[in-house]
């Protein structure tokens, strides 16, 4: 058997202050959602004047990055180079940048999802809140 590392409520306080502090910093409105390692909702905060859209891309963004183990930009890269048929992929709804995972040791703890900005944006915002905790 091997030993995982599992999320704890600290990691989720300081990854969600991360995330948002990044967003605030630079003026924008969006929503952050964090999941575990079976894409279960652990946090989830749409900011002032983020659009209400947002509350659920940036979830579906989380679920589809620690389902997949790697960043939801990658889903969109293959349909944007035309295998369209990935887009009736079972249970994956989040297929746009946004969506990191938290990865420790080989295995992914859970993601970030954000919504509300630029993709990149939105990637960015996730990358510093997962960075508040080393990884």
């Amino acid at each position: 058997m091997k030993t995982q590392s599992v999320l704890e409520s600290a990691d989720i306080k300081a990854i969600a202050a991360a995330a948002e502090a990044e967003a605030l910093k630079n003026s924008w409105a969006v929503s952050i959602a964090i999941v575990d390692a079976g894409g279960h909702l652990l946090h989830f905060n749409r900011l002032d004047g983020a659009p209400p859209i947002s509350s659920h891309i940036a979830p579906a963004k989380a679920h589809t990055a620690a389902l997949g183990r790697r960043e939801s930009k990658g889903y969109e890269d293959v349909i944007n180079g035309g295998r369209y048929s990935f887009l009736s992929a079972p249970t994956i709804q989040g297929m746009l940048e946004g969506g990191v995972p938290i990865m420790k040791d080989g295995f992914c703890l859970g993601a970030v999802g954000v919504s509300g900005v630029k993709s990149n944006e939105d990637a960015q915002i996730a990358k510093a809140g997962i960075a508040a905790i080393g990884l």
